[in-house]
């Protein structure tokens, strides 16, 4: 990609604290220049001193009908304009518009999969009414205000909708015939932000989120013996629960055991919710990015707790809600008490904050703030895997509000990285290293095509196929593997703890995790940056030459491929004993296509081969050497 300059880079010197380092050369697109230059970003990994985000305080009630699978609802959204422009429009975004037979997807589809979409029937603007023909509507529509919303005013909409539910389950929709998961299940204020203006980008099935933190009230009402499940605290258990099912959820609080809140037997008896015709579950999460919630007259119920913060105690609930059937979800809760443990306490080692966690069985695979929505798979192993993936995107893009929609890779790239280190404690190093070089990195290195090989840094919204995947996946996760081998644990550690501090519960985009690495660290990373993000390197080192001197092997590494990967030297002498050497990333810093190294040996040496481990090779055949 063509390189660019603007005033704070090139030959100036930026601070970090006590460091002072000259900045390397990294591009920065036009519209992140103009936020510099706002001075709400800067390069050195700090928000700039006029960073602001707007907000939105979300009082939501819903109604789900499950014989007609309809969502009918009404909201009012106290949305405060923190941005020091004047908001002649506003744009609701509805994610569930993608089931409209004219919305853009990835891939072909089913008829089950389709839907009419969005219907608003009344919606004002401080109390302003406004037709709004939701009809024309994709996933996001905008409309221009008639009075305007003035910097640092909060202006009230109130709306009331309703959708069809999709009789296809994907991200959300019908699971079964009395089980459904309802996400992106209400109209939400877009968010306005500091470099693009308003975000007008469609969803496709591919995308994800970008969402302001928010403030929320949610209220939904099902038929009686329906339990919903939800992202946030349930603030009326014994309104909605029967006596002794109320006593062990709040039991399951405090509890290290799993408890099983409502069985098979339970469920099917109708000894678990009130018996009223209908039951209102009312929740609330503050500053958080979305909520949503599954429900069922069949699930079963497990739950517990486990402590989060061993400074303090706190704890946060644990709860899975599955067909009694599936066999790997009766492991679930025991699964993410040793999820939520080794994120708060080992990587990222920061402690999970929130409240609560639920694993929802579904179909998707999926993250959701406080819930996942996995499917049921017979291999154990894989299906832990599954789930500590998408908990682990607890911390990105949910702490870290990340547009995934455009940056998929600083989510998904450390949701990645932390299922292949949390796998190494629960199945084995060798293990993990082997699921993570079959799932994450074979697919991308053995395939040479051009599209593999579009610098990271490219937007997610503009690569497509295979190579959104490996862009957003393995190699996002390789660079930051990389990036840890570089800096040790202990740095990297550092670093990460200083980006996320920094920028938790805010908007980080890719220059502000540069930025703060570099801080964080006391380094200039950005020639690493550069490599990783900014080019279409690949993975291919050569053992181009090895020359036998007195005592000295001298070895020509050269680097084809491009990217500055660890790699170990392995050697074999001729009596049969090995040694390893290590080659941390570091090692391309000065000279990114070669080294030299000298090896000092008075054995002889019969073979000599670089492995990079989870760094596969594209032409391992030239990794190796054996003495004549």
């Amino acid at each position: 990609m063509q390189k660019s300059l603007i005033a704070l880079v090139g030959g100036c010197m930026i601070a970090m604290g006590s460091l002072s380092v000259s900045a390397q050369e990294l591009y920065v697109p036009r519209n992140i220049k103009k936020a510099i230059e706002k001075g709400t970003r800067t390069l050195t990994g700090q928000p700039g001193p006029n960073y602001w985000q707007n907000k939105g305080v979300y009082d939501i009630q819903v109604k789900v009908t499950p014989e007609t699978r309809t969502v009918t609802g009404q909201e009012t959204i106290q949305y405060t304009n923190n941005s020091p422009d004047t908001l002649k429009m506003i744009a609701i975004r509805f994610v569930n518009n993608l089931h409209k037979p004219t919305s853009p997807r990835s891939h072909i589809t089913s008829p089950d999969f389709l839907d009419s979409g969005l219907d608003i029937t009344e919606m004002s603007v401080d109390n302003q009414p406004y037709r709004i023909n939701s009809k024309r509507m994709g996933t996001v529509g905008a409309f221009r205000l008639r009075t305007p919303i003035m910097p640092h005013q909060t202006a009230e909409l109130k709306i009331n909708w309703n959708y069809p539910l999709s009789k296809q389950s994907g991200r959300e929709g019908q699971i079964d015939s009395t089980t459904f998961y309802v996400a992106y299940s209400y109209p939400r204020v877009s968010v306005y932000d500091d470099y693009n203006g308003w975000d007008m980008l469609d969803h496709s099935d591919r995308q994800e989120f970008y969402n302001d933190f928010n403030d929320y009230n949610l209220a939904v009402s099902v038929p009686k013996n329906y339990v919903v499940w939800a992202t946030g605290d349930l603030l009326n258990p014994d309104d909605v629960l029967q006596p002794e099912i109320a006593a062990r959820l709040k039991k399951s609080y405090t509890a290290d055991e799993v408890l099983h809140i409502a069985d098979f037997q339970e469920m099917r008896d109708h000894k678990v919710t009130k018996q009223n015709d209908w039951n209102t579950w009312k929740f609330k999460a503050d500053h958080i990015t979305d909520m949503c919630f599954g429900t069922s007259k069949n699930y079963v119920w497990d739950a517990a707790s486990v402590v989060v913060d061993p400074k303090t105690g706190r704890r946060a609930s644990v709860q899975a809600a599955f067909n009694d059937t599936a066999r790997d979800f009766h492991h679930n809760v025991a699964w993410a008490q040793h999820s939520l443990h080794y994120f708060s306490t080992e990587w990222p080692g920061v402690p999970y904050p929130f409240s609560k966690m639920t694993s929802f069985q579904g179909y998707a695979d999926m993250e959701y703030p406080m819930m996942v929505n996995d499917g049921t798979t017979p291999d154990l192993k894989f299906s832990q895997m599954v789930q500590d993936h998408e908990i682990a995107h607890t911390y990105f893009p949910f702490y870290m509000g990340i547009n995934e929609t455009r940056y998929a890779y600083m989510d998904e790239g450390w949701a990645t990285t932390f299922e292949y280190l949390i796998g190494q404690e629960e199945f084995g190093k060798e293990h993990a290293d082997s699921v993570y070089k079959m799932f994450r990195v074979a697919g991308y290195i053995k395939d040479p095509s051009a599209e593999e090989d579009q610098p990271i840094i490219s937007m997610s919204t503009q690569v497509s196929g295979a190579g959104y995947g490996h862009n957003s996946y393995g190699k996002a996760s390789l660079s930051y593997l990389a990036l840890k081998d570089l800096l040790g644990d202990q740095l990297f550690k550092k670093a990460l703890h200083y980006y996320m501090d920094t920028w938790n519960g805010k908007h980080p985009i890719p220059w502000d995790f540069f930025g703060a690495m570099n801080a964080g660290s006391g380094k200039n990373l950005n020639w690493f940056f550069q490599n990783w993000f900014f080019t279409n390197n690949y993975i291919d080192i050569k053992l181009a030459n090895v020359q036998k001197g007195n005592n000295t092997y001298t070895l020509t590494i050269d680097n084809p491929g491009g990217f500055a990967i660890p790699f170990d030297i392995n050697v074999v002498y001729q009596d049969g004993s090995t040694s390893t050497r290590h080659q941390s990333p570091i090692s391309w810093k000065q000279n990114q296509a070669q080294q030299i190294i000298k090896i000092t040996t008075k054995k002889k040496i019969s073979k000599i081969t670089l492995d990079g481990n989870l760094f596969m090779d594209y032409t391992p055949q030239d990794n190796v050497w054996t003495g004549q």
